[in-house]
């Protein structure tokens, strides 16, 4: 590999005349480049995708994952769902209670599937984010009992492979607070005992400290951990990591809106996180902006797929700057060490795959650079041109435009970039800016809307469009009730999950559109347990993800213990009306809930309960079902009619 990289020798980099940067291999190659990718989940953040019909959903895919196309992502990372909210939502665990097995809740199942369709080579990590309750023993903490939490995680590896035949290459350890080193070991162990010896460890998947120290004067937790992985370190990286000789990878990062800004941030951290902290890939989350949007950190993936109801989406800047590396580049490819800074702002990294071919990305972000490179590289008689103009002051960008290549005379050339550009200069030929007819235009989400649940064979656990922000509610089949409702949806958790995020006291599935103001929500209810009980429907529903316990809104509950309460809180701390309602357990109920300006009026089974309730704020938002804390209810015949 290093004679073959010796091609690229003496490769000078003139600016403006007076700066010169040499790609040399002369000192020795660089690190090996692991690769680019997208993160699905912490959380929720593909729940909308799936929902997509075809051909668009494919499409998108396409886009994210499809070599020489769009993205082209070299890594998948998704989420270990825990059953809790991990920032837009909550994702389902296979294993609900302690002697539960289902590997085929979610879609991360399908989308890991689909990755590798597209990519038979795409390197699979999962992360858990939170966990079951059941694992923590009644604690918000999963690692006071490591062999069960080892254990757990493990079962999710050997599941992917017996139920979907898929390969986890990693997994990652990640708490907000600190890292068990005693868990590692054991996660090792458990992986080793099982078979999985070729399943490696990112840790903590958090910081570069402590774990970086600890490593050093740990050899077994050293041995035990292949990747020290951080969260947003913003390029750079620590002594004592790189003291571990271990890959440092940027776990995840970006988090930003994907629009052009976006996509000049992705661009400087693609190649920052080499030239500045050796990070050898960078993971961004999120892969696809597929959740509402006035969720937390609204757009903030590679692409946007919020409306599946419409099949509108939008392939933002983001998935070509991707292009600009991952097209060109594979994992295992190296490094040159002759990376770096642009004097004047902005930065460039080579790799070769040592045979012979060389990338070379450059960006500009900060200011205008003329670069001249003079190779004395006889092999090569022209390099092919990608650029990429973000245009801020004109607002005419263009992205991942193939230019005439540059010919090599006398074994040099010269190049001219402007302010706020990227350039890939690549000996390949195979790249392509993929495209297909324009997706149907956007549109708000239907004013009418009804879900009677009725699927024998659901192609997923979750019902189309609802977004579960505590609690997970899962289709499901009424044994016990041959009439009406045979086919239901139902709230699962019964017990609160481990998570760092700010789960609500009572669960919450939120639908529609944010912008609704005037509507009726109606749908039939079961509670399942005695005396203590309780469900709601809502309307205008300001808030979820990590926000979700602080939700205002219109809160129509009735409880099993024979009352009912209107809320404008999720909390059910701020009542507008109560009273006896006469309802129980295990019979079902049809609530309706009517909303007009400042006056509310609710229905049951029909016949007016209460009316004209004020209610001051908010003034719009989601529609919602849930219950009154982490326990079994059921759902049938869900329907919203808005102006």
């Amino acid at each position: 590999e290093k004679a073959a990289a010796r091609n690229f020798s003496s490769l000078l980099l003139p600016l403006h005349c007076y700066y010169q940067y040499v790609l040399d291999d002369k000192v020795g190659l660089g690190r090996v480049f692991d690769g680019i990718g997208g993160l699905s989940g912490g959380g929720a953040t593909s729940r909308l995708l799936v929902n997509y019909a075809e051909p668009y959903r494919s499409q998108i895919l396409d886009y994210l994952f499809k070599p020489n196309f769009g993205a082209s992502l070299h890594i998948l990372k998704v989420e270990i769902g825990g059953d809790a909210q991990t920032t837009d939502g909550t994702e389902p665990s296979h294993m609900h209670y302690e002697n539960d097995e289902n590997f085929f809740r979610g879609y991360e199942w399908w989308l890991m599937k689909e990755a590798k369709k597209r990519n038979p080579n795409i390197t699979l990590i999962g992360l858990p984010w939170a966990f079951p309750g059941w694992v923590g023993h009644g604690k918000n903490w999963p690692y006071d009992y490591p062999d069960i939490t080892a254990t757990y995680v493990v079962s999710w590896i050997i599941g992917a492979k017996q139920y979907h035949d898929l390969d986890i290459n990693y997994v990652g350890i990640w708490n907000e607070r600190n890292f068990d080193s005693k868990y590692i070991k054991l996660l090792r162990y458990t992986l080793d005992k099982s078979g999985l010896e070729s399943v490696r460890i990112i840790a903590s998947d958090n910081l570069w400290e402590p774990i970086s120290l600890f490593m050093l004067l740990d050899q077994e937790l050293r041995r035990a951990v292949d990747v020290i992985g951080a969260h947003y370190p913003g390029t750079t990286t620590v002594l004592e990591a790189l003291k571990t000789q271990k890959k440092l990878w940027s776990s995840e990062d970006y988090s930003t809106f994907n629009n052009e800004v976006g996509g000049g941030c992705w661009a400087r951290i693609l190649n920052q996180n080499y030239v500045n902290g050796l990070m050898t890939a960078t993971i961004s989350w999120n892969l696809v902006a597929s959740y509402y949007g006035e969720l937390p950190f609204g757009r903030d993936g590679l692409m946007t797929a919020q409306e599946p109801w419409s099949g509108s989406y939008v392939v933002e800047s983001p998935i070509w700057i991707s292009a600009h590396t991952t097209q060109f580049t594979q994992p295992g490819w190296t490094y040159l060490q002759t990376v770096g800074h642009l004097a004047h702002g902005g930065s460039y990294v080579a790799l070769t795959n040592g045979k012979g071919d060389l990338t070379v990305v450059i960006e500009t972000m900060v200011c205008s650079a003329l670069f001249a490179i003079d190779p004395l590289i006889a092999s090569l008689a022209q390099l092919q041109v990608w650029r990429s103009r973000f245009n801020f002051k004109t607002q005419k960008p263009t992205f991942f435009e193939k230019l005439s290549p540059l010919k090599l005379s006398d074994g040099s050339f010269t190049l001219n970039l402007g302010e706020d550009e990227v350039y890939t200069l690549t000996s390949l030929t195979s790249g392509l800016k993929g495209s297909f007819p324009d997706p149907p235009p956007s549109a708000p989400f239907p004013t009418t809307y009804k879900d009677d649940f009725n699927v024998a064979n659901p192609p997923f656990t979750e019902a189309p469009d609802f977004a579960d922000q505590t609690g997970v509610f899962e289709y499901h089949i009424n044994l016990t009730d041959p009439g009406p409702h045979v086919f239901t949806l139902r709230q699962v958790v019964t017990q609160r999950p481990v998570t760092w995020a700010t789960d609500a006291d009572q669960t919450i599935s939120v639908i529609g559109n944010y912008k609704w103001e005037n509507l009726t929500v109606s749908c039939d209810v079961f509670m399942e347990t005695v005396k203590t009980g309780g469900v709601f429907i809502a309307a205008r529903v300001d808030k979820g993800g990590q926000s979700v316990r602080n939700a205002k809104g219109l809160f129509y509950w009735i409880f099993s213990d024979g009352s009912y309460k209107v809320t404008n809180d999720l909390a059910g701390q701020a009542v507008l009306a109560e009273g006896p309602s006469g309802t129980r357990a295990f019979g079902w109920h049809t609530l309706t809930l009517s909303i007009k300006g400042q006056y509310a009026t609710g229905l049951l089974n029909g016949y007016p309960l209460w009316k004209n309730a004020v209610v001051l704020g908010p003034k719009n938002g989601w529609a919602a079902i849930g219950t009154k804390s982490f326990e079994l209810a059921q759902f049938d015949n869900f329907a919203v009619k808005a102006e």
